[in-house]
């Protein structure tokens, strides 16, 4: 079975701060990310080796975009977007049925 059957996937953009090493001006560029998000439950065709793939998978992003151009009108060069990650895990929400640890437990749980 293929990995992407166990994820829905939608496009997003998101804005970003780069700078344009020609002209050295920063600003803020609309990067489009395509988001995975795990589906709820298995596929009924999947065999046991699908179902421990699909318990250790999680949601991630991927960036689709490598290049954008330059904002300012005089410049227009290419902006290649290396120092940004190509792909991101999103963490996943706590339920509403989980609570949202305080500082201080927090603080316990990693032992500061």
């Amino acid at each position: 079975m293929d990995e992407k059957q166990f994820f829905t996937e939608r496009d997003e953009t998101k804005p970003h701060h780069l700078q344009c090493p020609s002209c050295r001006r920063s600003n803020e560029y609309k990067l489009r990310w395509r988001v995975r998000s795990k589906k709820k439950s298995l596929p009924r065709h999947a065999s046991d080796d699908d179902l421990m793939k699909f318990k250790a998978a999680r949601d991630y992003m991927i960036r689709i975009d490598d290049v954008v151009m330059c904002a300012t009108p005089r410049c227009g060069k290419r902006i290649e977007i290396s120092g940004l990650q190509s792909v991101i895990f999103v963490e996943s929400r706590p339920s509403s049925n989980q609570r949202q640890l305080t500082d201080e437990e927090e603080d316990a749980k990693f032992n500061r």
